[in-house]
């Protein structure tokens, strides 16, 4: 389990993180999108040496990157004064791969953070990299997008909303955290619907529209897998075992949802019309930065 976990995170830190930051905001964020591969190399390094004060320096400078990156949602709810849904998703995503970075140098000093378990520790790094970071962004652009459908707005309320009560759910007990997955469940499948039925079929070229396509029905299969193992942890029945879940669970959204999103959306924010006889695709501009734009 653990060089797969190592190879998610590794996508997540090197890849996922800054073409996120520039799908939220491409001229505020650049350069932390620019520079951020510098963070990810010792984030990324100190998960392939053994625990201990080596792989815990490097990373603590993940950590220190990840904290200022959450930084900027403070500054950001300043300027804006909203948390419309779209902003409260951005908001969200800002802030999730500081809750990695925290777990990352726990783990890798071998330090029960808050009593947790090391593997839960080391799990919690790839699941705000993917479940926090990407599901919110994602969740906001398909609300940006969409628009009208109040199943986009419930997506890019309740994919934060159930981020957060998962992680409570670690402080409280498994019901809390079933509670959470469930939000979280439901917020997820409301973005692959929208994505689905509103963006899919305005998607410029065949190639976008696949990747929508894929991302949109593995979350159907891993969020599934989310309740089965999260009813499991509360009631004790039968259910799948941390390396299940990281095999599928954790594979199937780091690839199939969290990927193929980003690379359809850089498409759909950089790539022209290919065909002057079809209509044109949704264009999402940066997540609004003024109060006015937030509220119409």
């Amino acid at each position: 389990m653990t060089v797969l976990v190592n190879l998610i995170v590794t996508l997540g830190m090197f890849y996922v993180v800054p073409v996120g930051l520039l799908l939220i905001d491409p001229a505020g964020l650049r350069t932390a999108a620019r520079l951020w591969p510098l963070a990810a190399l010792p984030g990324a390094l100190c998960l392939w040496l053994p625990r201990g004060a080596a792989a815990t320096a490097l990373a603590v400078l993940y950590a220190l990157a990840a904290l200022t990156l959450a930084a900027h949602a403070p500054v950001r709810l300043l300027r804006t004064r909203s948390l419309a849904p779209a902003e409260v998703a951005a908001l969200t995503a800002l802030v999730s791969p500081s809750v990695a970075g925290t777990a990352l140098v726990a783990e890798r000093a071998g330090y029960r953070l808050f009593g947790f378990d090391l593997d839960i520790l080391a799990l919690t790094v790839p699941h705000f990299h993917f479940a926090g970071f990407t599901a919110a962004l994602v969740a906001g652009l398909v609300c940006r997008t969409a628009g009208g459908p109040r199943r986009a707005r419930w997506a890019a309320y309740s994919v934060p909303a159930g981020t957060l009560l998962v992680l409570l759910g670690y402080f409280v007990d498994d019901w809390a955290e079933l509670l959470g997955a469930v939000v979280l469940t439901a917020g997820m499948w409301a973005v692959a619907l929208v994505t689905w039925s509103d963006l899919r079929p305005t998607a410029r070229d065949r190639t976008t529209g696949i990747l929508l396509t894929v991302s949109s029905a593995v979350l159907v299969a891993t969020m599934l897998l989310a309740l089965w193992w999260a009813v499991g942890e509360a009631t004790g029945i039968a259910h799948p075992t941390l390396t299940w879940m990281a095999a599928t669970h954790g594979l199937g959204n780091a690839l199939g949802f969290a990927l193929c999103s980003l690379l359809a959306w850089r498409r759909l924010t950089a790539t022209p019309n290919p065909d002057p006889t079809s209509p044109p695709a949704p264009t999402p501009a940066p997540m609004p930065t003024t109060r006015r734009a937030m509220t119409r």
